[in-house]
Order: C-alpha cells, then structure tokens, then sequence
C-alpha cells in the first residue's frame, strides 16, 4: 500500500512570483524543475501536489542563498489566501473560535497540513507538521505555514499581540532579521516541534476583525461553499492510537475500553465509516513517521520504538509495504 498524496490550493505560492523576481530567480524555470506549471498560480483554486510545492519552496531558498525565504514569503500573503474560509474566520468571536475553525477546516485549503491545539494549565501549544505522503522537504513549508498561522492570529488578536515563543525544529539561520521583522521575540530553533506557545488566557482575547451583525451570514455563506469535517469514530480512534502506540499497549479492546464501548460495537462504528482498527493503526502510524523521519531528532531505533514497534527491521519491513521505499531511502530523497 502506498500512501496517499496531499494537495494544496495554488493561492498558498500568492506572492512567490514577485518575491522570486526580487531576488533574481527564474520562477518558470524552477516551478518546472518540480513538476509545476507556472499558469496554474493564475487560478487560486488551484490544487497542487503538496510535496510539489514543498520542494519549490527548498529550492527556491536554495537559489536564492536565502534561507528565510518561506518566511519572506508568508509577509506577502494575505487573509484572503484562505479562500471562502477567510470571509468566515473575520467573524469568529475570539482567538479560540478562529483556531478551531482553521483546524475544522484545513482540509479546505491544505489536505497535508496537520494542526493540533493543545491547552494545559495557564499554557496553549499550537503545533504544526505535514504529511505528504511522499518525500519532501519541509523546512521553507514549515516556516511558512508558522509565519502564516503567527500572521492570521496577529490580526485576528491585534498587531500588539506576542506569543510566548515561536518554535522551529530547524536550526537558526545565520540572518535572523527577517524572523524578527516577522515574529518579533521569542525564537526558538532546533526545538521539538514547529508551532507557537502562547498564554491560555489568549485564546479568550476578541477578535478585532470580527463584527458581530454580520456572523450569521458569514456561516451561512460558508456552509454553502464547504462542508466542515465533523469528528468522528476514526478521529477519536486515531488520538487513541497515537497516544497508546508508544506505550506498546496499542490493541483495539485497548481502544475500546477507552472509549467505554465494547469491541464489537467499536468495529461496528468503524465499518460504518468504511475504516477498521487496523487501516487506522496503518495510517496513523505512516502520519507520524512522516513526521518523525522529517527532522534529525529520532534515530530509526526511536522512530520505530515510538511507533510501536519492537525492532527497527520490523519498523523498515512495515515502512517499506506503506509507502515503497525503506526509511533511509525516504530521507534521502526527502534532503536531496
């Protein structure tokens, strides 16, 4: 089984044109060199392969000599790069109602982006990760979905809003005026995950865009133009896993006490849905090899220990059936 690949809409390049001439790139060209056709940024509705665009964005940063080319990048993009979903996002009542709304729907403008809202105490971690389902660098693509999503809050929150720190997996690179101009403090490089930190208190702060009048029609509107992922069986299954796969205890009775049903009707649930405990095992696990594999950080001993697995050869045999090429293979093509 190979995993399925991700697209994205067009109008998440809006602005690489002119950024690329700026800096004396040949955009058709390189656009080309990954696959792409340059008159497809015509039309924001677009869908791109996601890895695609990935890699246009790393080579891009690359030619250039500029590694904070995605960020660069993000500082051109505007609200409306979202499409219907930004005409809605204006009226959400407060930060929390905007970032649920980006996550219930973020299969509307990007099907490899993963966000995840966890809140905690006095603190809240927005994290970030993507799967491709294919090799692909993601370094440029993190840094700019990260200084996309600090923008979106930014003005939604107000333009004197801070996160606590803004985190990258990738290590600093040696000019980080941009990263200032863009983010302002609280850098953090060669962290655990890509994402922001903020206060809890935050996700209450109203937002400034919002008019209340008018929130109705927007939900209308955008109920008319996309329909919204609503959570199901899979879903809740799906956190379990995740949550249970490092444990070693990752069974479907496991699950199922968890959810306080027993197995049958939890298989019963998961059929309706056209899933089994297994194909959401499979994929959840590929997900988050995906990511595992994408930084330095794991070793393949951590990456299939995580996983669930009890040997790295077992991890190997298993990533092998999943995507057609061993681990190695696949960060060697995702860094070349």
């Amino acid at each position: 089984m190979v995993h399925r690949l991700s697209f994205v809409r067009s109008a998440s390049l809006n602005g690489y044109l002119g950024l690329a001439r700026s800096l004396h790139l040949d955009a058709p060209q390189l656009m080309r060199g990954v696959r792409l056709d340059p008159a497809d940024l015509r039309n924001p509705d677009k869908w791109l392969p996601a890895g695609a665009v990935a890699r246009l964005l790393d080579v891009s940063a690359t030619a250039s000599g500029r590694p904070d080319f995605a960020v660069r990048l993000a500082e051109r993009r505007r609200l409306s790069t979202l499409g219907p979903l930004s005409v809605v996002l204006r009226e959400e009542p407060d930060l929390r109602s905007v970032l649920k709304l980006l996550m219930r729907y973020e299969h509307s403008y990007n099907e490899a982006l993963r966000l995840r809202l966890d809140d905690s105490d006095e603190i809240a971690t927005l994290r970030l990760w993507f799967e491709f389902g294919e090799p692909a660098p993601t370094g440029q693509a993190l840094a700019l979905a990260a200084a996309a999503l600090h923008g979106i809050v930014r003005q939604c929150a107000g333009p004197n809003w801070q996160p606590l720190a803004i985190c990258f997996q990738h290590r600093a690179p040696a000019d980080l005026s941009t990263f200032h101009r863009a983010f302002g403090p609280g850098l953090q490089f060669e962290h655990d995950f890509t994402g922001l930190v903020l206060y809890s208190r935050d996700l209450s702060v109203k937002n400034c865009l919002s008019d209340p009048l008018m929130r109705p029609y927007a939900q209308r509107f955008l109920d008319s133009v996309i329909s919204p992922r609503a959570r199901t069986s899979k879903d809740r299954v799906r956190d379990l896993v995740e949550f249970l796969l490092p444990l070693g205890k990752c069974s479907m009775d496991q699950a199922a006490r968890a959810l306080g049903v027993d197995r049958r009707t939890l298989h019963r649930h998961l059929a309706e849905e056209g899933e089994t405990f297994s194909s959401i095992v499979h994929s959840t696990r590929a997900g988050l090899a995906e990511r595992y594999l994408s930084s330095d950080r794991h070793s393949m001993t951590d990456v299939s220990l995580l996983l669930g697995f009890a040997a790295p050869s077992a991890f190997s045999r298993w990533f092998h059936q999943q995507f057609g090429v061993s681990p190695s293979e696949w960060c060697a093509a995702s860094r070349a």
